[in-house]
């Protein structure tokens, strides 16, 4: 029987081949070790850059837990979360002293986010600092009592810190709070320069000579200082009140929202890097959120629900008779909304009406002089639409965006 020829041994399997193949992986593979050892640092980085504190030692007398929704499909139900985010507007530390005022610390802003179980919507409620509410006492982390009394609701955060603030809002709302995150002055800055800037579409002027600020209607990209200085400015601008300045708040947050979400942020790894950097540096965090991987969880939950479905509203508020220059909650509205959280129930009725969504904060063109600019020269305009459309003009007025 004849005996077959062995094959060849290709030219591409020479040894000199096979070094090079090696050499490449070798490469790969140290690439690799770098890569993910650099990923390890930055972890570890903006993990460090987290300030975690535990309050719940000095809570007392607290709201139950939101009822765990129904799972679906057989999958683990999620309960619905509740955090409260203050903005203080301590003078301490590094870039923080702006101005000659009170050295104190109290909660210039004060917003309490509830994110639904099923995670399918969310709202912040902002709770004006000028509302006049009788303070429960509270307690310092030795146990001491700090008495409570009829005060303003910025007032708490004054006497006791975040305790004594959640303290209040769980005794005045029914509602717990099962986190919270505290942001200062100098933290909010870097956050809006970390990003390039927030574009702004202002509605009406500002002009405060004390907070050193102008701006004509219109739409500008506001950096640090001056975006901290415009959601701040308070009597220059419309009617004077803390509750323009929440509707300000609102919408800025909106927006900067939409752009730290947006794909030239999320696409660009510096951008990135430098926006978590100021984020996780400015953050005092309660011991529920205490890790950069919780708080990355709670980003993409909150990513996963639609910038559509996350509203800001605020307490239904009244004039507070004793002093017209302070303001009290309207008790029933109040209630309703305090019970919808508790329930975890999306927003409704009357409380929709002065809402801003996450969506609405992407800033339209400048305000045009003439009102008829964009309509057609032959078009005859239907009386409920214009109707319409004044209304809706109105209603984002008031709200602190462009019409």
């Amino acid at each position: 029987m004849s005996r077959r020829a062995a094959p060849s041994v290709p030219a591409s399997s020479s040894p000199r081949r096979r070094s090079r193949l090696k050499i490449t992986a070798a490469v790969l593979a140290a690439l690799a070790v770098v890569v993910v050892g650099g990923l390890v640092v930055v972890y570890e980085k903006l993990d460090g850059n987290l300030n975690v504190t535990d309050v719940a030692g000095q809570l007392r007398d607290r709201p139950e837990q939101s009822p765990l929704p129904t799972g679906e499909d057989g999958e683990e139900p999620t309960a619905p979360v509740n955090i409260l985010v203050i903005g203080s507007d301590t003078r301490a530390g590094e870039g923080n002293g702006i101005d000659d005022q009170n050295p104190g610390q109290r909660s210039d802003t004060n917003i309490l986010l509830h994110l639904s179980g099923d995670r399918s919507f969310a709202y912040g409620v902002s709770i004006a600092r000028d509302t006049v509410v009788e303070r429960p006492d509270c307690y310092t982390d030795t146990g001491e009592v700090i008495p409570g009394g009829l005060d303003m609701w910025n007032a708490a955060y004054e006497e006791g810190g975040a305790a004594c603030l959640i303290q209040q809002t769980e005794q005045l709302t029914g509602v717990r709070i099962d986190d919270f995150v505290e942001i200062d002055f100098n933290g909010f800055r870097e956050m809006v320069d970390a990003l390039g800037g927030v574009t702004v579409c202002v509605p009406e002027e500002v002009n405060d000579t004390t907070g050193n600020i102008y701006l004509p209607a219109g739409t500008y990209e506001v950096e640090g200082q001056q975006a901290l200085d415009y959601v701040r400015v308070r009597y220059s601008v419309g009617n004077g009140s803390d509750v323009g300045r929440m509707k300000r708040q609102q919408a800025f947050m909106a927006t900067m929202v939409n752009e730290a979400t947006s794909a030239g942020t999320l696409a660009n790894p510096v951008k990135l890097y430098n926006f978590l950097d100021a984020a996780t540096e400015s953050l005092t965090i309660s011991s529920g959120l205490g890790s950069l991987a919780d708080l990355v969880g709670l980003a993409r939950q909150v990513n996963g629900i639609g910038l559509d479905r996350v509203q800001f509203t605020s307490v239904p508020i009244r004039q507070y008779e004793p002093d017209p220059n302070r303001l009290e909650w309207k008790p029933r509205a109040a209630e309703r909304l305090w019970e919808l959280i508790r329930t975890d129930q999306p927003l409704s009725g009357g409380l929709t009406k002065d809402v801003v969504t996450a969506a609405e904060g992407v800033p339209g063109s400048e305000p045009s002089d003439s009102p008829s600019a964009t309509a057609s020269a032959s078009a005859i305009p239907d009386p409920e639409e214009s109707a319409k459309a004044a209304a809706e003009a109105e209603r984002r007025l008031a709200n602190g965006l462009c019409a």
